[in-house]
């Protein structure tokens, strides 16, 4: 969808139910200002941070807002692990590229000294611990996880190294409970579960993203309504049919969008058929 097609049809700057709106306009959910706060302090002393939820929770898109948050503090050096489900290898390549050191790896004893030595430059010359932040951890091979224990923590365990921030579904604590991972959950500081939104919640969520997008009046109160509603607290499900029945609205060149089309939308085929020959 074209933003010329929603700017001449809507007056939107961008479409408000798409994944990739600017970082800026993100909402936060209530509660999540604490839990950054946290974090902050953390970046501080190191540790280890957990966001979790179910799937459509809002768990990436909040771990993006930290994501800007930490970026403005200045000196914090923030890296975000693209690809979580590597073998422990790859791991220790992308942690090279993303604090810029050269690993080898044929030398992962020399790679693990190399990373610890830049970490401590950066926490000498800033105070701050770097930051890591790792989105689907719920993929990561658990060799990975244990490393990245050992990674961060120096001085028999006195000392944190930096602060990582795992964020994945309701497998990853789960995981934690096992043995090889119980070290690692234990030493997480401050946790973050994301809860199904109430509908006062999810409804603000729908006003924020029309707000920013550019047009607060894009859906009639009734559509509002039936979106909050058939979402169930979950505003991957919302923004989801949102996105769909833009398409639909810009399709038929409708001036606004209204809970006829979304009826129209979700209901089966064959009710559709019988109210259209109901309604002749």
């Amino acid at each position: 969808m074209s933003d010329p097609k929603l700017r001449a049809l809507y007056g939107l700057k961008y479409n408000p139910f798409h994944p990739a709106i600017p970082a800026e306009d993100l909402w936060e959910a209530p509660g999540v200002g604490h839990f950054f706060w946290r974090i902050e302090n953390l970046v501080l002393d190191g540790g280890i941070g957990l966001i979790s939820g179910e799937p459509g929770s809002g768990k990436s898109k909040t771990l993006q807002c930290l994501a800007g948050r930490l970026e403005q503090a200045g000196d914090v050096q923030v890296g975000v692990m693209e690809r979580p489900q590597s073998s422990l290898g790859d791991f220790y390549r992308e942690l090279g590229d993303l604090f810029g050191v050269h690993l080898s790896p044929a030398n992962r004893y020399g790679g693990f000294k190399a990373l610890r030595a830049r970490w401590r430059e950066h926490i000498h010359s800033t105070l701050f611990r770097p930051v890591l932040l790792i989105d689907e951890a719920q993929e990561m091979d658990t060799g990975c996880l244990v490393e990245l224990r050992l990674l961060g923590s120096a001085h028999f365990d006195s000392e944190c190294l930096m602060t990582t921030v795992l964020c994945g579904d309701t497998r990853l604590p789960d995981r934690f409970r096992t043995p090889a991972l119980a070290p690692l959950g234990s030493r997480v500081r401050s946790r973050l579960v994301l809860q199904p939104l109430d509908p006062k919640d999810l409804r603000n969520l729908l006003e924020h993203l029309l707000q920013r997008a550019g047009n607060p009046d894009l859906l009639t109160a009734d559509l509002k309504v039936a979106l909050v509603e058939h979402a169930g607290g979950n505003p991957r499900v919302m923004t989801g049919l949102g996105a769909e029945l833009l398409e639909l609205g810009i399709s038929k060149n409708l001036p606004q969008l209204d809970d006829q089309l979304f009826f129209e939308h979700v209901s089966p085929p064959s009710r559709r058929r019988r109210t259209k020959r109901q309604a002749s």
